[in-house]
């Protein structure tokens, strides 16, 4: 379904990255504290007149806009403003810093604390309209920021907290905003911490507090446009990703409970208990068929479900070894996947003349099986011996510990290969 374009290797393990509103931009945070940002080639369709390159496929030079040792600890959590004029890193130094995308430059910063002033480190970061920030940290407070004109930060201290989880927030996702609203953003969203979902008002605090789904909860989506269904559906869910394979959906306004399951991965052997779903982001219309989600697992892969049958479609593989941490699509449709020490940017897989996907040197392939839980648990024969299995998965859930500790100092000055504009 995707064909890999580009690989940019990195200097030190992705922690996070960012993906511009407007523009082909990707702004990625390493584990040693540098923030660098990326301009793609722009595809034809998107020709500026201010003279910019543009591609019809999509290839071309990927520049290096600026690079910058911003946090002392790790690079935990990347945002754009609204606009996409400021970009907002959060670091395990404490510290929140607002820059501009141009340039690079920090405007402002603010250090995030306890009451007994000891660093909170903050651990995500969202942009939930021109004028606020969310901010969750390490001790489960989920912060609002207000922001001046220039995106800098108008105070040292939050406008408001909130705790709608007991453990850390692992995701926060926007819900979209009513049709009555005057400003056009999002004034709800969605956060997962442990093992319970929450949805929280801007101004009214914890709306409600689902039930222990008695699994990790780590990433969240919104989406829309799916069939209404009188009395049943308004189309809209949220998509939670779990710590064992499982897509959980949830309908819009009924948040005690999820409403139906998607098994992305069993397992090795199959049942046995799937690979973490990290990172979830909406295909945009027009590449592929249907309404489709790709998924990124903590043993590299990427699974793509289309929404409605509720099955797996396709598969590709962005490592061999390290899971996928970050997942999106920017302005001109092209899908970047970051985990390890690579970012990948795909394109949608161009059929040969027959009509046929052709595998790409990655691994691409379709899933010819369905993955739904109404499935049979049957074993599923690839000609490995269960020794084999049974050593790969112990390899596995050695990364998924791995994974569950970032953030923590490490050695990671190691060789990167050079790229244009690469400090």
């Amino acid at each position: 379904m995707f064909d890999t374009i580009c690989s940019l290797p990195l200097s030190s393990d992705l922690f996070t990255q960012a993906i511009h509103p407007n523009e082909p931009i990707l702004s990625i945070g390493l584990a040693a504290g540098h923030v660098q940002t990326y301009r793609l080639p722009a595809i034809a369709s998107e020709a500026s007149e201010d003279g910019t390159q543009t591609s019809e496929s999509g290839h071309g030079t990927i520049d290096t806009t600026w690079r910058t040792k911003r946090h002392k600890g790790s690079c935990r959590s990347l945002a754009f403003s609204a606009d996409g004029e400021a970009l907002y890193s959060a670091g395990t130094d404490g510290l929140v810093k607002a820059a501009s995308t141009a340039t690079g430059q920090v405007s402002s910063k603010i250090a995030i604390r306890l009451h007994n002033s000891t660093i909170d480190p903050p651990s995500l970061l969202h942009a939930l309209s021109p004028q606020t920030l969310l901010l969750a940290t390490d001790s489960a407070a989920l912060h609002l920021y207000d922001l001046r004109a220039n995106s800098s930060f108008q105070a040292s201290t939050p406008q408001q907290t909130y705790h709608p989880h007991d453990d850390y927030v692992s995701s926060l996702t926007p819900l979209s905003p009513f049709d009555t609203s005057k400003s056009g953003f999002s004034k709800q969203w969605i956060s997962t911490g442990g093992t319970t979902l929450a949805v929280t008002d801007l101004r009214r605090g914890v709306l409600v507090k689902s039930e222990d789904q008695e699994e990790e909860l780590l990433s969240s989506v919104f989406v829309g446009g799916l069939p209404v269904k009188a009395g049943r559906s308004k189309g809209e869910k949220i998509l939670v990703g779990g710590g064992s394979g499982v897509l959980t959906l949830w309908e819009r306004g009924v948040w005690d409970d999820q409403d139906e399951r998607i098994i992305v991965d069993r397992g090795v052997p199959s049942g046995s208990g799937g690979e973490s779903l990290d990172a979830l982001a909406v295909v945009p219309e027009g590449v592929g068929e249907g309404k489709l989600v790709a998924v990124g697992m903590g043993d590299g892969k990427i699974r793509v479900v289309r929404m409605g049958i509720n099955k797996v479609v396709a598969e590709i593989r962005h490592d061999e070894v390290e899971g996928v941490l970050g997942l999106g699509f920017e302005i001109g449709g092209r899908m970047v996947s970051g985990g390890g020490q690579v970012v990948k940017v795909w394109q949608e897989k161009v059929q040969d003349e027959d009509g046929e996907d052709e595998v790409d040197e990655v691994g691409a392939k379709r899933i010819k099986e369905s993955d739904s839980e109404d499935e049979s648990n049957e074993d599923r024969e690839n000609g490995s011996s269960e020794e084999e299995e049974e050593e790969e998965e112990t390899a596995r859930k050695k990364r998924k510990r791995r994974k569950r500790n970032r953030g923590k100092d490490s050695n990671v000055n190691k060789h990167v290969m050079a790229f244009k504009g690469m400090d």
